[in-house]
């Protein structure tokens, strides 16, 4: 029975274990999420490398001993913060398969799967696909940079490995249904290669730089390469 991306994220999100002393109360799980939500500013703002007990401590306004009493080491603190990032990141991911895994089937149902209904289909794809990039860079920006630190960290971190492999996999086993739903004789590829390029251009637009890439090539770019895959359903 094939999953739908939904129930892939629950999945990935259940998945998630955690390394750090469990909280046996309903403060003490405050205090320990309180922690792991500084500790997550501080990435964001100062980089993984900043995260320390004495910062992440001043950070979420709680004593030294609170951040050393539920994570031994910084490696168990960076590894439950990136942990939370992915379970978050799994239940948003979830919730926006549930919204738009209907609208697409409406739209290749409504052009009843004609060769002349796959142009529109292409367009009306990219811009799907363009909105959700521009959004993710306006709304969810930080969790992004949180995200590229982490990817970076991992290089030297398998802990950190892992759990990146399970993130890309929320994404990657949705979008690969998406192309199933469209009729794509290599769903697997085309969503390895369309996740790529989305997470090209969420890099490009939170590097900013002298020539960004601007909503318009972005949508000329998603545009190309989904005519590209509907062309050979």
């Amino acid at each position: 029975m094939q999953l739908s991306p939904s129930s892939i994220a629950a999945s990935v999100a259940e998945s998630v274990q955690y390394q750090g002393r469990k909280a046996s109360r309903q403060g003490s799980e405050q205090r320990r999420q309180d922690i792991l939500d500084a500790a997550m500013r501080i990435v964001v703002r100062d980089g993984v490398r900043a995260v320390r007990h004495r910062a992440v401590a001043a950070e979420a306004g709680v004593p030294l001993s609170a951040t050393t009493y539920y994570f031994k080491d910084i490696d168990d603190l960076l590894t439950d913060t990136f942990a939370q990032y992915v379970e978050r990141s799994a239940a948003f991911m979830g919730k926006l398969w549930v919204c738009n895994e209907g609208l697409l089937r409406e739209m290749v149902a409504y052009g009843g799967g004609s060769a002349q209904s796959r142009s529109p289909l292409a367009d009306e794809i990219a811009q799907m696909t363009a909105d959700y990039v521009q959004r993710q860079l306006l709304n969810r920006r930080e969790y992004l940079m949180a995200e590229q630190a982490f990817r970076q960290e991992a290089l030297l971190n398998p802990r950190l490995a892992d759990l990146v492999h399970s993130h890309q996999q929320i994404l990657l086993q949705g979008t690969c249904q998406f192309f199933q739903v469209l009729g794509s004789r290599e769903p697997q590829q085309d969503a390895k290669v369309l996740t790529a390029i989305i997470g090209r251009m969420e890099y490009q637009g939170l590097l900013g730089g002298v020539e960004p890439l601007t909503a318009e090539e972005m949508l000329e770019i998603l545009k190309r390469y989904m005519h590209l895959v509907l062309a050979s359903v």
